[in-house]
């Protein structure tokens, strides 16, 4: 047998030892994603539009598939799309979404049952156009309800039952199913929502759900349905926030105003605006529009980076906040994948060119990305 000089035996261990060292390196730093990150917290969401549902928007699907363990559709599954005549419902893009997020193994909810927004206008109407009674009305919310939630029975986790039912001062908005229904409007929904699929998770979904007077509001809402022996397990904070309101402070009273009746806690349209908002009272009422002003678009090629940190911090803030309550927290979900992407581009004020996002109009991580995978590994730390 040949010899093996000893120095050559050292270069070639050395080497060996190179390999596997730089292996392992590679391998400690690979970085991870935001549902690795999240995995032991709360499930980390996004919503889908058509183009995402569909596949022609390659770059989002890799986003999507990669970097988020839960999917609702942005507008697909609306009253007034999915159901758009009384004997015709199309399910092409529904079926796709929830296909798409059995394969890819993702807490799927349903968006929405009950809104008086987007939905058909046969809903409230008999043939002369006059409002129906309201046993017709009863009679069409439960077979929407029957049809939409029975045939996604088993893969559809959790529905967002009624959507924004309920004003800031407290009182109920003035809806059509108010209307024709009554108050009671809401109880109905969510027996029906139950007996459809008694697996599934319902939830009240709102927008500024930090207002005392709505809080308050939704939490009597919630005593009162459980009083009539009706189940609901969750509220949807819709987290449209801004750089300055609503304070951390409004938001984890909020929180903990929800957690304190049993409620499942979650974030569900997730996004800030970094523009800047002459009204703090906006919102997410889709109806709202204000006439375009130049100073309130300044960020048309790009945002500071000085404003971005600022924004970055808020937002970590945000987060810090639900992983604080993860115990109550059970989903935090972004209203859409990149900034290009996202609704508030146009709204309240039409032509504005916005940045609320995690990832850019190119759909690369943002600069907050990273801080909050650390963030919630420290918590795991901590923990």
């Amino acid at each position: 047998m040949k010899k093996i000089n000893g120095f050559v035996l050292f270069v070639l261990l050395a080497g060996i030892f190179a390999a596997c060292n730089t292996e392992t390196t590679t391998e400690s730093k690979k970085t991870a994603t935001l549902k690795e990150a999240f995995a032991d917290k709360f499930y980390i969401g996004t919503a889908l539009n058509e183009w995402q549902i569909t596949g022609r928007d390659t770059a989002a699907v890799k986003v999507i598939k990669n970097q988020f363990s839960a999917i609702v559709a942005e507008n697909c599954m609306k009253s007034g799309p999915i159901h758009p005549k009384e004997d015709e419902y199309n399910f092409e893009l529904p079926d796709q979404f929830v296909e798409f997020g059995v394969e890819n193994n993702k807490f799927i909810t349903g968006h929405c049952l009950i809104w008086h927004s987007q939905a058909p206008r046969w809903f409230f109407s008999d043939d002369e156009g006059n409002d129906v009674s309201r046993e017709v009305m009863i009679q069409r919310m439960k077979d929407h309800i029957y049809t939409v939630v029975g045939r996604y029975k088993g893969k559809i986790k959790g529905w967002d039952v009624v959507n924004e039912a309920i004003m800031e001062d407290g009182s109920m908005r003035n809806s059509k199913f108010l209307q024709i229904v009554g108050n009671d409007f809401i109880k109905l929904a969510f027996q029906f929502a139950h007996e459809a699929d008694p697996d599934a998770e319902l939830y009240y979904n709102d927008y500024n759900e930090w207002y005392p007077g709505k809080r308050d509001a939704i939490v009597q809402m919630v005593r009162d349905l459980k009083a009539d022996g009706i189940r609901i397990d969750g509220i949807g904070m819709q987290g449209h926030i801004g750089m300055d309101s609503p304070s951390l402070e409004d938001y984890e009273a909020a929180i903990e105003a929800y957690a304190n009746e049993g409620m499942k806690v979650m974030v569900t349209e997730l996004d800030m605006s970094i523009l800047p908002n002459r009204r703090r009272d906006v919102g997410a009422d889709i109806g709202t529009r204000l006439e375009y002003q130049k100073e309130l678009n300044p960020y048309t090629d790009g945002v500071p980076e000085e404003k971005m940190t600022e924004w970055d911090n808020r937002m970590l803030d945000f987060f810090r906040l639900f992983l604080k309550h993860s115990d109550s927290v059970t989903r935090v979900t972004l209203w859409g994948v990149s900034d290009g992407t996202s609704w508030k581009n146009g709204f309240p004020i039409p032509g504005r060119t916005d940045y609320p996002l995690l990832f850019d109009r190119n759909y690369q991580p943002k600069s907050i990305v990273p801080k909050l995978i650390e963030e919630a590994s420290k918590a795991e730390n901590i923990n």
